[in-house]
């Protein structure tokens, strides 16, 4: 079974990151993972691989974070394609939140200034006058700030806000009576922790809180059980560790996924199921990089 792994659905392209998926693109992409797979909802899809039920030629799609577009744009394209997909939610972030990295990618794309001065990140001068000077502004911010501690990743976002002068916007992420909707019109709802932390770079405790509060909060907003989860970021090793693992066993959840690629299948912990999306264009290459990782998959 293939799991593929989305964020967003944009309206119309971004020219800051004109590789991110727009409606255009994912009304595209459907058509074609329509033809090659049989789509199903994740927790079908692994509850028919438990049980060895699984057809062939088995495909999930699955979008992480919780952006506002995921029921404007993601939502009525599935339905239009007679799709549904899973949306992992970190909670922490709706009505009204900001992630870190979009802090970063809108301070810099709405600054009134020609650079910014961040010296505190060790970045001294950094034009931003251009598409081309904010892409390269943003890429060297993100590279200094992703892997940082939690608390000084929240400061360094906001020192960015406050040396670029802008306001953020409040309406990138779902807000409650949006989830609500999104679950309503047929979509699986996940976990993906409240604040979406790196699990390796915080305590077992704040790491078991984010995993189960995340949780509970989607399942108070929906009144259902929640049963699958995702890891932020989700590079085993890196971003989480079989401690994580066991932590998420433990809170109940039926299923978790991670962004290693591979594919779901007899035998694979249900635990750390892969995801993996091509990037191609073309629909021969993208069909192609997905037959790729099927079969080194089966290798392993």
């Amino acid at each position: 079974m293939s799991v593929l792994i989305f964020h967003r659905v944009l309206t119309t392209p971004d020219p800051l990151f004109p590789g991110e998926v727009d409606s255009e693109r994912f009304d595209e992409l459907l058509d074609w993972i329509g033809g090659a797979f049989n789509v199903m909802p994740l927790s079908t899809g692994l509850d028919a691989l438990k049980a060895g039920t699984l057809p062939t030629r088995a495909a999930a799609i699955t979008f992480d974070d919780g952006y506002a577009d995921n029921l404007t744009n993601a939502a009525p394209l599935l339905k239009a394609h007679g799709m549904s997909a899973t949306f992992f939610i970190a909670t922490g972030f709706l009505d009204g939140g900001i992630m870190f990295n979009d802090m970063i990618i809108e301070s810099v794309r709405r600054t009134p200034h020609e650079a910014l001065s961040l010296e505190a990140l060790g970045l001294a001068h950094l034009p931003v006058n251009t598409t081309e000077d904010k892409r390269r502004a943003i890429d060297a911010i993100l590279d200094k700030v992703k892997f940082l501690p939690q608390a000084q990743r929240a400061e360094a976002a906001a020192l960015v806000r406050d040396r670029a002068s802008v306001e953020l916007p409040t309406d990138l992420m779902l807000t409650s009576t949006e989830l609500i909707r999104l679950r309503d019109c047929g979509m699986e709802i996940g976990a993906h922790t409240m604040t979406h932390p790196i699990l390796t770079r915080v305590s077992a405790a704040v790491a078991k809180a984010e995993i189960e509060d995340g949780r509970d909060r989607l399942e108070e907003l929906l009144e259902q059980r929640i049963r699958v989860f995702a890891y932020p970021n989700g590079k085993r090793g890196r971003d989480y560790g079989d401690e994580h693992v066991k932590m998420v066993r433990d809170a109940g959840f039926d299923f978790a996924v991670s962004t290693d690629w591979g594919v779901a299948r007899q035998g694979s912990d249900l635990f750390q199921l892969p995801r993996f999306t091509p990037w191609d264009r073309s629909r021969l290459r993208f069909n192609a990089r997905l037959a790729k990782n099927m079969l080194q998959a089966n290798k392993v």
